[in-house]
């Protein structure tokens, strides 16, 4: 641990009620030790640093304007808000980042008042902002509502809505558009060449020089300075501005590192602005910290790193993670299957699918912060007799249910869903935890849904999705590294609805999908030092069950106990469904299914997480005793 940077004029900041007392020369002094905060702390709890740096300036920018936490800042994702943590009250516990008990990585609602709408995922800022201007004017919550949104976030679909909606309105609420050409990878498509022409074309250098010697002067000429932007935007070959024409009022593009823009701007805004105002700012991503600035990634997520050099402090890795195996394994796949072709929502290095882009750069797209778009775009590749994988976070892939549904399932096409980040997470939290993905996709007909028990299952199953061209399939898997077991050469198709025994016992049956089977096996050791080892299965698949096996296990034990890392209603209900319907429970056998609980579980490393939700060895071993009545008595 390095010694915390000097900051006498943070140091007389508790909230932002005392940026008020600042001069303008002291807020420049502020944004400055702001940023050396940022940094030491999460050099100590790793987390999401670069875009935190990006809009140091634009933080102190809005509490020292606006009046929070009367006026409500939205910041979009979330990714962005240490910096704006610290400043609202929450320095002495910034270095809890992201661990068990401290900090949220995002805005939460429970942890301050500052934190006026819940982040997590992208492009919610706007629709938020929209609800609490109007919600202002129907007699609710007071103040003014900003919503801070990247440019990457601007792809989501939803972005769009709202924008369209709060142009509709009319009333006054305010939209800070932050442009760093930077989401988690480089943003996709024609809305980021359009914002790069705004502020790189040699027209709009103009307008920018323009705008910038003019924000000094905007109080008096302001309307003859923003006639004479609206004649420049409006005289470009693009023919205007995309958000005039939705009814906002567009101001920009404004350098979202210089406070002597960005302080007069604001000011101007509170005072004077009456309808909708767009905001237009460029921020660079990583700001003022060399080794985040020169990042691929500029720094998005980092492990704890030191300070001096940026290197991240890593613990060695066992074995290698399950979305590089998914990667190579496609790949591999493909290399004999011209016809695979891949596709992300705006994350090809969180899913491993920069590697299967840079051997096959014409089969693999990055659609955008757009899954739904993702789904229904594989849909209609797979219509078109192609063999497309839609690769996705399962928390992410909740957003393309409805397409899931009416353009993939009810049409029986063929779409391979890669379900990365399957289970509970570790320092995102709830927000990113995979818990709910068997339940709806099991719940569909016609779909195959499995879950790898290892990095081997994996392989097996990417291969399975290849060969099953009649019907959609999905496959889940989870954050971190594998198990380090044998790797196959190659993988080979699995028989669909079959699952496999892996080790005989008595009395009791564990049946595990997904990859807690480690933890049953971890249990099963130890209830065989009591003489009371019991059988366990990989299920591999939750749709369509392995009937025969599920009916055998029945026939044989005087229980199951279903494990699964997602909730209620998933694999477990499905084998208890099974039960029922063949007159098994009318027998008195005894059926346990042990899913994710009933709440969300706050961020802590993924062993603290899976303990609070009882899925680990300990707790399996405590469910076995308990069905074979010996738990209590034993332990009295």
């Amino acid at each position: 641990m390095t010694n915390p940077p000097l900051t006498p004029t943070l140091d007389r900041v508790n909230t932002p009620t005392d940026l008020k007392a600042l001069s303008d020369r002291e807020l420049h002094q502020l944004a400055g030790e702001l940023r050396a905060e940022t940094i030491s702390a999460v050099s100590e709890t790793g987390g999401h640093l670069g875009a935190g740096l990006g809009v140091v300036e634009l933080t102190v920018a809005l509490h020292a304007v606006f009046d929070t936490p009367r006026d409500k800042i939205i910041w979009d994702v979330g990714h962005q808000c240490y910096p704006h943590k610290i400043l609202t009250g929450r320095r002495d516990r910034i270095r809890t980042l992201r661990t068990k008990g401290g900090l949220s990585g995002f805005t939460k609602r429970s942890e301050s008042p500052y934190d006026a709408f819940g982040a997590g995922h992208s492009s919610t800022s706007i629709s938020a902002a929209v609800g609490f201007a109007m919600a202002r004017e129907l007699g609710g919550d007071p103040g003014d509502a900003i919503a801070v949104i990247g440019d990457g976030a601007l792809t989501g679909g939803m972005a769009f809505e709202a924008l369209n909606h709060g142009g509709h309105m009319g009333k006054r609420v305010f939209v800070v558009l932050n442009d760093n050409e930077m989401s988690i990878s480089p943003p996709v498509g024609a809305l980021s060449s359009y914002l790069t022409r705004l502020y790189t074309g040699a027209p709009f250098q103009d307008l920018r020089a323009v705008a910038k010697g003019a924000v000094g002067l905007l109080p008096e000429p302001f309307q003859e300075g923003a006639r004479r932007a609206k004649e420049m935007l409006k005289g470009m070959a693009v023919g205007g501005t995309l958000f005039e024409e939705l009814n906002w009022n567009y101001v920009g593009p404004v350098d979202g590192h210089d406070l002597d823009q960005l302080l007069p701007l604001f000011r101007m805004l509170k005072t004077r602005a009456t309808a909708p105002t767009l905001i237009h700012i460029v921020t660079k991503k990583g700001k003022g910290y060399a080794p985040a600035e020169g990042a691929p990634d500029r720094g998005h997520a980092t492990a704890k790193f030191d300070l001096v050099t940026g290197k991240q402090v890593k613990a060695p890795s066992n074995a290698p993670s399950y979305t590089k195996i998914f990667a190579q394994s496609l790949i591999a796949e493909a290399e004999r299957d011209d016809k695979i072709v891949a596709v992300t929502a705006a994350m090809p290095e969180g899913t491993g699918l920069n590697l299967f882009a840079e051997r096959f750069p014409r089969r693999c797209f990055d659609v955008g912060i757009a899954e739904q778009h993702a789904v229904t775009f594989s849909a209609g590749l797979a219509a078109g007799g192609l063999k497309p994988f839609c690769t996705i976070y399962s928390t992410f892939l909740q957003r393309g249910y409805d397409q899931i549904v009416h353009d993939v399932a009810i049409q029986r096409l063929p779409v391979r869903f890669a379900i990365d980040r399957a289970g509970l997470v570790g320092a995102d939290g709830a927000t990113h935890a995979g818990s709910f993905d068997v339940g709806f996709m099991s719940s569909l007909p016609g779909m195959v849904v499995m879950a790898a028990a290892d990095e081997a299952e994996l392989v097996h199953m990417v291969a399975t999705a290849v060969a099953l061209d009649d019907r959609p399939c999905a496959f889940r898997y989870p954050r971190g590294e594998g198990m380090g077991v044998d790797m196959p050469d190659c993988g080979v198709p699995l028989e669909i609805g079959r699952g496999r025994i892996v080790a005989e016992g008595g009395r009791v049956a564990i049946l595990s999908f997904g990859t807690r089977l480690a933890e049953v096996l971890k249990a099963r050791e130890s209830l065989a030092q009591r003489g009371l080892a019991p059988t366990v299965a990989d299920a591999r698949f939750a749709k369509p069950l392995d009937r025969e096996l599920i009916l055998r296990l029945a026939r044989e034990h005087e229980a199951i106990i279903t494990v699964e890392e997602g909730a209620i209603g998933g694999f477990g209900s499905h084998v208890a469904q099974l039960l029922f319907d063949e007159g098994v429970m009318d027998r008195g056998f005894k059926f346990r299914s042990m899913v994710l609980p009933d709440s969300f579980i706050d961020h802590a490393n993924p062993e603290d997480m899976y303990a609070a939700a009882a899925m680990n060895a300990p707790q399996i071993e405590a469910k076995v005793l308990e069905v074979l009545g010996v738990a209590v008595a034993k332990r009295a």
